[in-house]
């Protein structure tokens, strides 16, 4: 039988991320697909050596609820604070990273089906003018993830950012289902 090589990430950069409403505010969702088991993929957003290959590392202990974070792949990065408030392993995390007014909640999905994994990756918004920031930023993040789960080179972050802006920019915001419909299943 012929090996076919992994995928990696995209030789073009694509936006990908999607509005959707929950219970505590707007979110911006980015989809990830996977092959092999949510435990893998848990393994490359939790152990700090899996981190270290796509976006930083962490130091602390987990079980206590709190740890303390920093981007790796930015040059000026410092630590932050993130509490993590739930974590079902290999299922779902949700952690609010930094303080105060700078807080960012951040939350991951796993599902499993047809040996897959689909990483669901959040980032609760302040405003929806956000995305036009962050979509490009976490694309390129997650194509890291992609890159470093597939052995391919990482991405040029030039290749997201600005380019990628416009499509966020005008990325609408879906109306909210009345009644408050939640979509935490995800």
């Amino acid at each position: 039988m012929p090996s076919h090589p992994t995928p990696g990430p995209p030789d073009i950069a694509h936006a990908t991320g999607r509005f959707a409403h929950r219970k505590d505010g707007l979110y911006l969702l980015f989809d990830r697909i996977f092959s092999g088991a949510p435990e893998s993929v848990w393994e490359s957003l939790t152990k700090p050596e899996a981190l270290h290959g796509w976006i930083g590392t962490y130091t602390g202990q987990p079980r206590t609820g709190a740890v303390r974070f920093r981007m790796e792949s930015k040059t000026d990065s410092q630590w932050e604070y993130v509490s993590i408030l739930e974590c079902t392993p290999f299922s779902r995390m949700v952690l609010d990273m930094g303080e105060d007014e700078d807080a960012w909640r951040v939350m991951v999905h796993l599902s499993e089906g047809s040996g897959k994994t689909v990483l669901t990756f959040g980032l609760r918004l302040h405003s929806a003018a956000e995305a036009a920031t962050f979509g490009p930023v976490w694309d390129y993040y997650l194509d890291r993830l992609v890159a470093s789960r597939t052995h391919h080179p990482m991405p040029s972050f030039g290749r997201y950012y600005p380019s990628l802006q416009y499509y966020y920019h005008d990325l609408i915001v879906p109306e909210r289902a009345h009644p408050v419909e939640s979509t935490d299943s995800v």
